[in-house]
C-alpha cells in the first residue's frame, strides 16, 4: 500500500509530537513493506530524500503563524493527487480540516488524526480559536476516517461535538544511549536536575514549572529543552523569570534528549491542552521519575505511574509536588520503576502502526476501494 502523510512539518522531527508521530509510523509502515511519502516543509525541517524508510517530498509554503499549516497542506494535497497519488492519505492536525475533502474529491481515501481540541490553545486569537472550532466540527466529515490519541480527547470531542471518533495511542522507543557528552556539556549531573521538554507555547506552561522551580530554590538546576516559532515574547518572559538555576539549550534531539531523559532526576510534563503528549509516554518507557498536570489525557496515559499536580492551584500545587518527589529518592525509584512497566505493557509503536494500517484498510473499504497488500 502507498500512503502519504501530509500536515505536519515533516521529518526527520524536529519541532512537536505530531512530527515523532510521524517519524515513528512511517519508519514501521515501512518495515512491513509498504511505500511511504511525507510532506515537509522545508524551511522547518533538515532537507533529505529519504529517512527512516520514507521519501520525502519538500514543496514551500507561507511562513506565517497563521498561514503555514494550512497552505503548505494544501500544496502538498495539490501535489499528491496530480502527480504522487497514494492509496490513502494520513492528515494530521485539526486546522487542516478545509483542506481534506480536497483529497476526498480527488479520490483519494482519507484518516484524519486530530491532537485534541486545537481551539483551546493559548496562542491562538479569538478568530483563529472560532476558525478551529469550525474546523474541529467538521472534521468527521472531512474526511473518511478520524481518528485521535487518547480516549479523553475522544470523550472530550463527543461532549463538544455529539460524534464520538476512534483513538489510538502512540507508542515511545527511547533507548539508553549511555554517554553522550550532553551532561557535560550543560554542566550537570545524573539524578540531580528536574527536566521540561516542549515546545515552548503557554499551554504547556513552562513558567508555571520556572515559578515552582524558583519558589523551591532546590540545588537542583532545572532544565528547559525546547523553542517555538512566533512566540518570541513568551519565551522572553519565561527568560526573564527564571532564576540563576535554569538553563535553556533550545531544542535537543537524538542522544542528547535520549541522555537527559534517562539520567533526569524528575521529568515535568505541566501541560494542559491536547491528547497523548510522546514526551510523557517516551518518558514513562525512559523510567522517568515523572510528575504531570491533571489535565484528563495525561492522567489517562501515566495511570499510577506518576505524581499529579493541579493546574487549578497551579504553580503553589507544583512547588509542593515537585519538592516531596526531589526530597524523596525511594518514591523516584518506585516510580521509575511503575513507569517502565506502564510503558511496555500499554505503548508500542508496533502496535501503533497496526491500528493505523487498520484505519487505512477501513478507510479505503469506505471509499469502495479494494484491499492492498503490504507493497502494493
Amino acid at each position: 500500500m502507498k500512503i502519504a502523510m501530509l500536515g505536519t512539518r515533516g521529518i526527520p522531527a524536529a519541532y512537536s509530537g505530531f512530527e515523532t508521530a510521524v517519524e515513528h509510523l512511517a519508519e514501521e509502515f515501512a518495515a512491513r513493506g509498504h511505500e511511504v511519502v511525507v510532506y515537509c516543509r522545508p524551511h522547518m525541517v533538515e532537507r533529505r530524500a529519504t529517512h527512516v524508510g520514507a521519501r520525502l517530498v519538500h514543496l514551500p509554503t507561507v511562513a506565517n503563524k497563521y498561514l503555514d499549516t494550512l497552505v503548505h497542506t494544501a500544496v502538498s494535497t495539490a501535489h499528491m493527487a496530480t502527480r504522487d497519488r497514494p492509496d490513502v492519505a494520513i492528515y494530521f492536525i485539526s486546522g487542516n480540516a478545509p483542506v481534506v475533502p480536497a483529497a476526498r474529491l480527488a479520490g483519494i481515501p482519507t484518516v484524519f488524526q486530530i491532537d485534541g481540541l486545537d481551539s483551546q490553545r493559548a496562542k491562538w486569537p479569538a478568530a483563529a480559536k472560532r476558525m478551529l472550532r469550525l474546523a474541529e466540527r467538521f472534521a468527521p466529515s472531512a474526511s473518511t476516517v478520524t481518528v485521535t490519541d487518547s480516549e479523553s480527547v475522544a470523550d472530550s470531542f463527543e461532549q463538544t461535538y455529539g460524534r464520538r471518533i476512534a483513538a489510538i495511542p502512540y507508542g515511545a522507543s527511547v533507548p539508553d544511549p549511555g554517554d553522550a557528552g550532553h551532561l557535560r556539556e550543560l554542566g550537570l549531573r545524573s539524578g540531580e536536575y528536574v527536566l521540561f521538554v516542549g515546545r515552548l507555547v503557554p499551554e504547556n506552561n513552562a513558567h508555571l514549572l520556572i515559578e515552582a522551580h524558583r519558589r523551591l530554590a532546590p540545588d537542583w538546576p532545572l532544565v528547559v529543552v525546547g523553542d517555538a516559532p512566533y512566540a518570541e515574547e513568551y519565551i522572553a518572559g519565561l527568560r526573564r523569570d527564571a532564576s540563576s538555576g535554569v538553563l535553556f539549550p533550545g531544542y535537543v534531539f537524538g542522544e542528547g534528549y535520549r541522555e537527559l531523559l534517562h539520567n533526569c532526576g524528575v521529568m515535568c510534563v505541566p501541560t494542559e491542552v491536547g491528547g497523548t503528549h510522546p514526551v510523557i509516554v517516551e518518558s514513562l518507557a525512559a523510567g522517568a521519575p515523572l510528575i504531570v498536570s491533571d489535565h484528563a489525557p495525561n492522567l489517562e496515559v501515566v495511570g499510577d505511574a506518576a505524581r499529579t499536580f493541579s493546574l487549578r492551584d497551579g504553580a503553589e500545587s507544583l512547588a509542593t509536588v515537585l519538592g516531596e518527589l526531589i526530597t524523596d529518592p525511594d518514591e523516584r525509584i518506585a516510580l521509575a520503576a511503575r513507569a517502565t512497566r506502564r510503558a511496555v505493557e500499554r505503548f508500542s509503536w508496533g502496535a501503533c502502526a497496526d491500528s493505523y494500517l487498520r484505519l487505512c484498510d477501513r478507510a479505503r473499504e469506505r471509499a469502495g476501494r479494494p484491499p492492498t497488500s503490504a507493497g502494493g
